[in-house]
């Protein structure tokens, strides 16, 4: 129930598909005898995505995100393994081209190339399942880009049950069974950080964030003004898809801290 209404919530509440709804609804409102209502909600939408398109709005909200839990040191000891989210690959358009077709997070999958290389002793895991019922799991597009580059040699552990965050704890935890004293790096996107690692705490499998798939500097004294709309949009429905999902997180009790911190 929580992942399907999390789903919905998620698409008709998104910052720019409100706005384009005010513009939508105000337009057809102007044919009827509420056009009064329809000038005032067609200029709050236009204003809203102007806001959101071309100011440093975005920034502002995905900054204390991605700056939350910082990169570990260079000269960290060794971990024991390294724990991979999803949402980097499109399964279904991977299937469709017969190779593998990865999203802007990219990140997320080739920064382990490089983790492995540095520590080859450390377990490697991939936990992503089916975003919609009936679609591929997202691990059969990463298990064929690992194995294409070389990273894969029949030894990586991939969960593909996982539809979120919380599946994502909870499943890869059972697979893997962490044992007590044992160093886990967390790779997942900056901006999502702070919420994979309080679910992670909540999970009981603690871990070493590792930020990648960065999308501003960080610095809420350093404005960022956005190249173009379509980027800027973006930027601010994930930086409040992810605020939206700290505050229900923690509602539901999926998480001990409203704002997770190292």
């Amino acid at each position: 129930m929580f992942f399907i209404a999390s789903k919905i919530f998620g698409f008709f509440l998104a910052p720019v598909h409100v706005g384009i709804f005010l513009c939508v609804i105000g337009a057809a409102l102007l044919y009827t005898r509420w056009r009064a209502w329809g000038r005032a909600l067609s200029t709050l939408g236009a204003l809203a995505l102007l806001l959101m398109g071309f100011t440093p709005l975005g920034h502002m909200l995905a900054a204390p995100l991605e700056a939350r839990f910082p990169e570990p040191p260079r000269d960290m000891p060794a971990p024991d393994g390294i724990i991979v989210l999803g949402g980097a690959a499109d399964a279904e358009l991977s299937a469709d081209k017969n190779w593998p077709v990865l999203s802007e997070a990219a990140e997320r999958l080739t920064t382990p190339i490089a983790l492995m290389r540095k520590y080859p002793d450390a377990r490697l895991v991939f936990t992503g399942g089916a975003a919609t019922p009936g679609s591929r799991p997202e691990a059969e597009a990463v298990r064929r880009f690992w194995r294409e580059a070389g990273v894969d040699k029949g030894d990586v552990l991939y969960e593909d049950r996982s539809r979120n965050t919380l599946e994502n704890a909870v499943f890869a935890r059972e697979r893997v069974q962490p044992k007590p004293g044992e160093r886990w790096l967390l790779v997942t996107s900056a901006l999502h950080m702070p919420r994979a690692m309080g679910v992670f705490r909540k999970a009981g499998f603690p871990a070493i964030a590792f930020p990648v798939d960065y999308r501003t500097h960080g610095d809420l004294g350093r404005l960022e003004f956005p190249g173009g709309a379509t980027g800027a949009l973006s930027l601010v429905d994930a930086a409040v898809h992810e605020w939206a999902g700290l505050v229900a997180y923690r509602l539901t009790g999926k998480t001990d801290a409203l704002f997770p911190a190292p």
